[in-house]
């Protein structure tokens, strides 16, 4: 089944008979067993709910899986995964990652006994040298948020060949549309829901998706244990998101080349980090294990008070901290996604006061290139 196809079909029959073409809502917590001898399938909707079991099949068939489980969020998801690891195991991560995912590694996990290197997860020579005996897992975003840095998948999955390490990928910014994790060698695969999944800013979920049996068991007892599961309204809204994932995205990445070449040429802009221009460092590889190069950019501007203009004076772009919805969103990673980030970290990895990071969304392109022009004037 191709990746369009799966949008829309992605997911079993559900126990529903009436025919109708929506996934239902199962807004229950609660299910009656016909009796001792006849349990049903369903329990309770911590454990297992049929719309979120709709969405949780279609992530997982999009991404190459055989089990997904749905989180009332990225965060919820991404925390859940690291119970996963024992108090002592080590992780090497990406150093530019999500604010969000930082703030969870370094102030929240690390107390549960997890140590982590965060490193340049492309230079394979660096990460080999910090595996240790205790390293149990390679966590890594392609591209990074915000400055779109690209990991090559398959290399790091050579790198850590024959060694007890589990590859972790969150694949939010580009969705399962684009890119598959699982097949270049990775073990799990992380989205933030709320993003190009559901793609109208209406719904907070996180999904997790693997094949290995014997981390499928584990995570389906943390999953219910811990219990920050997908609302069965939430469910919902992902799989109907879903289902023009495929569109909104080829439309979404078609503005951002546009965009990006606009905003390359403009004298108010002195660098465009967006992986389709063949100029990023990561083009390439991106060409060699993604469908495509998605709609997520970052741009640095001449001085502050211009990165401050945009964000204050676009009409249609909206100032807001999310990402991957139809609506195009603009923000200052330093006030916003990674404001807990330390500065001094910050500056190092490139995300300093006039640095914008620019979702783009399906408008007209023109009226797009027009709002930043005046918001630039």
């Amino acid at each position: 089944m191709k990746p369009e196809t799966a949008c829309i079909h992605g997911y079993k029959q559900s126990p529903d008979t009436s025919g109708g073409i929506a996934v239902p809502i199962y807004q229950a917590a609660t299910f009656v067993h016909p009796s001792i001898n006849n349990p049903s399938e369903y329990i309770y909707s911590r454990v297992k709910n049929p719309t979120r079991e709709a969405a949780e099949q279609t992530v997982a068939a999009l991404e190459g899986a055989q089990e997904g489980f749905g989180f009332s969020s990225g965060m919820a998801a991404i925390a859940t995964v690291m119970e996963l690891f024992e108090p002592g195991s080590h992780i090497i991560a990406t150093d530019d990652l999500f604010g969000g995912s930082i703030r969870l590694f370094t102030t929240i996990t690390k107390r549960h006994g997890l140590e982590f290197d965060f490193i340049d997860t492309n230079d394979i020579p660096t990460l080999k040298s910090k595996i240790k005996q205790n390293t149990k897992a390679i966590y890594i975003e392609t591209p990074t948020n915000p400055m779109t840095i690209v990991t090559d998948i398959a290399a790091v999955k050579a790198a850590v060949s024959g060694m007890d390490i589990l590859l972790i990928v969150d694949n939010t910014f580009l969705s399962p549309y684009f890119q598959n994790p699982i097949a270049l060698g990775a073990d799990i695969v992380i989205h933030s829901g709320t993003k190009y999944l559901g793609g109208h800013s209406d719904a907070l979920a996180g999904f997790a998706v693997l094949n290995c049996p014997a981390l499928r068991q584990r995570l389906t007892h943390l999953h219910t244990s811990i219990g920050a599961t997908l609302s069965p309204m939430d469910s919902y809204l992902i799989v109907r998101g879903i289902k023009t994932l495929a569109v909104r995205l080829d439309r979404a990445q078609e503005n951002a080349l546009a965009l990006a070449n606009w905003l390359k040429a403009h004298p108010r802009i002195t660098a465009v980090y967006y992986t389709g221009l063949p100029c990023h460092p990561g083009h390439e590889v991106m060409k060699k294990q993604a469908r495509g190069f998605g709609a997520m950019m970052s741009f640095e501007t001449d001085k502050p008070e211009t990165a401050r203009n945009i964000v204050e004076r676009t009409k249609i772009i909206s100032y807001a901290e999310s990402l991957g919805c139809v609506n195009s969103l603009i923000t200052i990673p330093v006030l916003c996604t990674h404001a807990d980030v330390p500065e001094e970290e910050r500056l190092l990895r490139g995300i300093n006061d006039r640095l914008v990071r620019f979702s783009v969304g399906i408008e007209n392109v023109q009226d797009l290139i027009e709002d930043l022009a005046q918001a630039m004037e």
